[in-house]
């Protein structure tokens, strides 16, 4: 009997190879030289890239350059090396001591290949830890203190008392833990297509009671959904351990009250702002240009003192993207693994769903589930969902299949 197998993940192949009774030391020799990447190189300059393909080659591997990059009629090339594990480890200790930008070349390719192999993570979050990996993907459950939500959701009405937290609110909190959630994440200002500001006062008076009280009733890490930072500083006074920032801190302020607090942040990707964000977005590669965005505001995160390790990725599905920009993300979501952090994903009850299905907001529950899925076997960490009952569900069976 023969078999073709389709084999991506070395812990799977690892298995294999035990089933057949292979020897531990041949395992550790030959499992690198059966997980094959394409690693795709932009804008090279001719002379890296002739280079880099003669290196390739030697190595048994390859490298797709433009047609003209021997004849010098163009100045550079994008670069598509493939190879395997294994070569590619041998190509780095080549490339160090060489000169064009190669040297560092081997540096980033070292540092992509490293986080794109890893797949579990641990989020220190105060008196939580929280594990995030394949087969290991967990929910976010959405808590939407606004009377404008667009997923018709918002639990805002206006109480009779701001200071205290109205009660119905609690238990449908304790409802979603109850149902899978794993975070709770609280939000006092619609990010929705076409959505209007919210003062600063409305926005703490919203959200604020009802962090304070979560936190001395539930036993799962609170985030606050806001992009101010004097929110941001209010919740996590008040028992917020993660920021979830629509604009992955572009704020110098909010980037200080993150690293003072030694907080968890989810830097998110927005083309635009909420109001016009989706008028007719466009990208020159939807794909890099995101993954180019987020680089920086890691980067940036850093360098103001937050510890990577606190920190969380999202593509920003629908916030500047069409449809079709939207399926794209989904379909290549492993892309984002080059950044080495955990990758958070909101598809739930989203416009391109209901365009695809035809369907309003409240009959989008299938076609959540379906996208969530695909999102968590494409390497999502943490999902961020309204319908926390039936999407824990769907990953209950994702995960038990994961982990088969």
């Amino acid at each position: 009997m023969l078999n073709i197998l389709q084999v991506n993940r070395a812990q799977d192949l690892k298995q294999i190879m035990r089933d057949i009774k292979v020897d531990s030391y041949g395992i550790k020799i030959m499992v690198p030289k059966a997980i094959t990447h394409l690693v795709k190189i932009n804008s090279l300059p001719c002379i890296t890239a002739n280079i880099l393909k003669q290196e390739m080659l030697s190595l048994g591997a390859d490298a797709a350059v433009a047609r003209n990059t021997l004849t010098g009629k163009i100045p550079k090339t994008d670069c598509l090396l493939m190879g395997n594990l294994s070569q590619f480890k041998r190509l780095r200790e080549k490339l160090e001591n060489q000169p064009f930008g190669l040297n560092i070349l081997a540096r980033d390719l070292s540092a992509a290949l490293n986080n794109y192999e890893k797949e579990n993570f641990k989020l220190n979050l105060g008196r939580f830890k929280l594990k995030l990996g394949v087969g290991r993907t967990r929910i976010m459950g959405i808590v939407n203190l606004t009377p404008d939500s667009f997923s018709d959701d918002g639990l805002y009405q206006a109480p009779s008392s701001k200071l205290q937290a109205p009660s119905y609110i609690i238990d449908y909190v304790e409802g979603l833990i109850k149902d899978g959630a794993d975070i709770i994440d609280v939000g006092g200002e619609s990010s929705r297509p076409g959505a209007k500001p919210v003062s600063l006062k409305e926005e703490i008076s919203r959200t604020i009671p009802v962090i304070k009280a979560l936190a001395k009733k539930i036993k799962v890490p609170i985030s606050i959904d806001t992009y101010k930072p004097e929110v941001a500083k209010q919740a996590l006074d008040n028992g917020a351990v993660i920021i979830n920032d629509i604009t992955a801190l572009r704020d110098k302020n909010m980037r200080k009250v993150v690293s003072r607090y030694k907080a968890a942040v989810v830097l998110m990707h927005m083309k635009g702002a909420p109001r016009t964000m989706q008028k007719n977005p466009a990208y020159q590669a939807l794909m890099e240009d995101i993954l180019e965005y987020l680089k920086r505001s890691i980067e940036l995160a850093q360098e103001a003192g937050i510890d990577k390790n606190k920190i969380i990725v999202d593509p920003g599905i629908g916030f500047g993207k069409t449809t079709e920009h939207n399926l794209e993300i989904i379909k290549n979501l492993s892309q984002f693994k080059v950044l080495g952090r955990p990758i958070l994903v909101g598809v739930s009850r989203k416009s391109f769903i209901g365009k695809i299905l035809n369907k309003p907001i409240l009959e989008r529950l299938h076609g959540t589930i379906s996208a969530c899925v695909l999102a968590a076997a494409g390497g999502a960490h943490i999902l961020r969902v309204h319908d926390t009952k039936e999407v824990y569900e769907a990953l209950k069976i994702n995960n038990a299949i994961l982990n088969a």
